[in-house]
């Protein structure tokens, strides 16, 4: 029980200590954004005191400061701000976009875990020199490419030229298959290959050979005794690819015109919204630090050893 407390307050404590960067760094990082949002929302044609007036409506006018402590108060009543643009609740926003960007998240790793499991699985039994090498190939290559250009050629492809599928956004449920796509394909090439790597180690261990030389069934053989050894590995990469994807949609939400969060926060910089890129910012930072936790719990329940041993040292 002593190892299990200790697990939790550390993990309390580093969740904390991210809370705290995170407000910090998306307070600052809003002042390095070049521009006055003053003079985005008074037009071209607006007097210097038509801008002075907006700044001070916006609380841009009061010392750096003054405007940080705000932000913090504001934060620790659950009050992310209003839209300098639309005046709306940020919290309303991110409440609207948030299941947009969630449901791209999650169907992209569930494909990416449908596919880069057994396909790491099978080029590691194969034993085969010439397969692992095409497969090394294939997702170095890739993994490498950038998401919006694979966006962008998926678009091309399947929506111009072919016309089968929807080019944007999420009108129907076919509208979620080539931003699916784009976000999963590096990913999946990642997973491909930590499960082939972590594959082939479990495969050459002395008890998976014996259980072959009994002639047990090859999917009992990969479901009882290669699947469960790649577990901890592949849940701590789910983990970081789940909370990778719902911060690295931004650019490919833009592609499709996915009405999601990383639209909603193109949309904010180019007019300087600062309250939303602060708070979606804020929020997905904090999903990604609850996601990696709650692997973390997971793994540790897995096996306990891997958490107590954390105290113990």
């Amino acid at each position: 029980m002593t190892g299990w407390i200790g697990f939790a307050v550390r993990r309390a404590a580093g969740l904390l200590a991210v809370a705290v960067v995170l407000v910090v760094v998306t307070f600052a990082m809003i002042q390095l954004i070049p521009g006055d949002p003053a003079e985005s929302l008074a037009g071209q044609n607006a007097t210097q005191a038509d801008i002075a007036r907006i700044r001070a409506e916006l609380g841009l006018d009061r010392p750096l400061l003054t405007r940080f402590t705000d932000y913090v108060s504001g934060l620790a009543q659950g009050d992310l701000g209003r839209s300098f643009q639309t005046r709306e609740a940020v919290s309303d926003v991110i409440a609207t976009r948030l299941p947009f960007t969630a449901e791209l998240a999650v169907f992209s790793l569930i494909l990416v875990l449908a596919v880069a499991l057994p396909l790491g699985i099978a080029v590691a039994a194969r034993h085969s020199r010439r397969a692992d090498g095409a497969f090394t190939l294939t997702t170095g290559l890739l993994g490498a490419v950038p998401e919006y250009v694979v966006g962008t050629a998926l678009v091309v492809i399947f929506a111009i030229m072919l016309g089968v599928l929807p080019a944007g956004g999420a009108q129907t449920a076919q509208s979620l298959i080539l931003p699916v796509l784009a976000i999963s394909l590096p990913s999946l090439c990642v997973m491909a290959r930590v499960v082939r790597r972590e594959a082939g180690n479990v495969l050459s261990q002395d008890y998976i050979r014996t259980a072959r030389g009994r002639r047990l069934p090859l999917l009992r053989l990969y479901l009882r005794h290669v699947l469960p050894n790649l577990l901890t590995a592949v849940m701590t990469l789910s983990g970081l690819v789940l909370a990778s994807m719902l911060g690295g949609t931004v650019i490919v939400e833009t592609v499709f015109a996915w009405p999601g969060i990383g639209q909603r926060v193109v949309d904010a910089l180019l007019v300087r919204d600062y309250p939303v890129i602060q708070g979606c910012v804020l929020v997905l930072g904090l999903l990604a630090a609850v996601l990696n936790l709650l692997v973390d719990i997971a793994l540790a329940i897995l096996d306990p050893r891997s958490s107590l041993a954390g105290g113990n040292r």
